[in-house]
């Protein structure tokens, strides 16, 4: 695996929308435009058909069409499709995204009402293992995975370089991370800007992001930040930033993507339509993210 790639993990990953028309069609014209800005703006990974994109309303076509458009539009950004679903989709995927080009490819949380944690770990193994050649990071949602799983299939798939967490309990990450080893793969916090210091504190060095659709610079300087150790600097981008991130979290996170495509609505890039089963804004929440947006632009975002 190619050291660079897998160093563009310790930085900002992009989680980027689908934009739709108001019939529900894809745009992908507005699509590239999206991802272009994000390239032209230095975000090291863009991360097409993750959770933000709507992975799960989307075709097979539209999945493909989309890790397409972004290895188009990337530029010198690493591009890491998502994949999941069945053992023999998410194998098939992974060959896929090897066939585009794509290094890297983040293996989503399977969704599945009876999965165990020995379960979790042959899911993840097998698909790692069709593929050795891609590099995999894995989406951490469930907290009973513990070190000892995630050592089992570091041990088990060299190529598995890195692990988005997104269980918010930092307290498990880091006793995760001082078992397994900070240095074993790349460990990110998957729960985007506002969790980012309480897991960077304790091994973290890179996060996800919704919020980098919109304001690429305001991530990337939160990063750099991060980076610094500048603590103010931190407070300050958080407090900009966290308003933003609650109302996607609201409601069990049911206005996830809804938030970001409005906010990218209301700068003309994107129409906000979202697919069912994704949560439809009230003009009350509308309107908290115009003061959100006006808030940036006064800022300098």
């Amino acid at each position: 695996m190619n050291d660079e790639v897998v160093q563009a993990l310790r930085g900002v990953t992009a989680i980027t929308v689908t934009p739709f028309d108001e019939a529900g069609a894809p745009d992908w014209a507005g699509y590239e435009a999206l991802v272009g800005r994000m390239a032209e703006a230095g975000v090291p990974v863009i991360t097409p058909n993750g959770n933000t994109s709507e992975f799960y309303a989307l075709s097979r076509a539209e999945w493909e069409r989309a890790n397409e458009v972004t290895a188009k539009a990337a530029g010198s950004s690493v591009v890491m499709p998502g994949i999941g679903y069945d053992v023999a989709t998410a194998k098939d995927m992974a060959a896929a995204v090897r066939r585009l080009g794509a290094a890297l490819a983040m293996l989503h949380q399977p969704v599945h009402p009876h999965q165990s944690v020995p379960g979790w770990v042959a899911y993840n193994r097998e698909i790692a293992q069709a593929a050795p050649s891609l590099g995999f990071v894995l989406y951490v949602k469930d907290s009973r995975v513990d070190a000892a799983a995630l050592a089992e299939l570091f041990d088990s798939c060299p190529n598995v370089v890195g692990i988005k967490y997104a269980v918010p309990d930092p307290v498990r990450f880091a006793e995760i991370c001082l078992t397994v080893g900070a240095d074993r793969v790349v460990w990110a916090c998957g729960l985007a800007e506002r969790w980012a210091p309480s897991f960077w504190a304790v091994g973290a060095t890179g996060f996800t992001s919704g919020v980098v659709n919109v304001a690429p610079k305001l991530s990337l300087d939160y990063l750099a930040a991060l980076r610094a150790g500048d603590a103010a600097k931190v407070r300050e981008l958080w407090a900009l930033i966290a308003p933003f991130e609650k109302l996607r979290a609201d409601n069990a996170s049911a206005y996830n993507v809804a938030v970001v495509k409005e906010a990218l609505a209301q700068q003309g890039i994107c129409h906000p339509t979202v697919r069912p089963p994704a949560g439809t804004l009230s003009p009350q929440q509308r309107q908290e993210i115009t003061k959100i947006l006006t808030n940036w632009t006064q800022t300098g975002y």
